[in-house]
């Protein structure tokens, strides 16, 4: 497995991608409605370019043989969708195609975020997960991840409760 960063040239696989990991992950509790929306609003060509010239943002794919099989969004500074954590890194997507669950490549992503937390010299990592992704929680719990606020996250019309959850790293943060 490797991890390369995204680069504008690669915005129609991030788009593919993208769409892909998020539909699989949320349309079996989301309404249709609801899901076209949030991908037409926030996986669009020209919203995921404006995020790709982003200087404080940044995306990485997860490739296996030579395949797109999931991907990392990082934030810092005015970037991030919060700014409740001081001197902190957002990981504000981690997304992994459904066929590859348990293989360990939401933790390799994860690992991408933490070293580049670490090479910036930032102090927090943080994210919001729904709180019905009962999966992704346990993951970020595994990995020292403490719950620390919530906010509302805007599916369509749907309005659902993101749990907010950080993690303070140290100079060895590499797990």
């Amino acid at each position: 497995m490797e991890i390369i960063k995204v680069k504008l040239k690669d915005l129609e696989k991030l788009r593919e991608i993208g769409i892909q990991t998020f539909t699989e992950t949320f349309s079996s509790e989301n309404s249709e409605e609801n899901m076209t929306e949030y991908l037409q609003n926030n996986l669009s060509a020209e919203k995921l370019r404006i995020e790709l010239n982003d200087k404080n943002s940044e995306f990485y794919f997860a490739k296996h043989n030579g395949k797109v099989i999931g991907y990392l969004k990082v934030n810092i500074g005015e970037s991030q969708t919060e700014r409740k954590v001081k001197n902190a890194l957002e990981i504000e997507r981690i997304y992994v195609i459904k066929e590859y669950y348990g293989k360990k490549v939401g933790q390799f992503l994860y690992n991408k975020a933490l070293e580049l937390a670490l090479e910036k010299n930032l102090e927090n990592v943080w994210l919001g997960v729904w709180e019905q992704n009962l999966r992704a929680i346990r993951f970020y719990e595994k990995n020292g991840f403490i719950v620390f606020d919530k906010h509302i996250f805007k599916l369509g019309n749907d309005e659902q409760t993101d749990i907010m959850m950080k993690r303070k790293l140290n100079k060895k943060a590499n797990n």
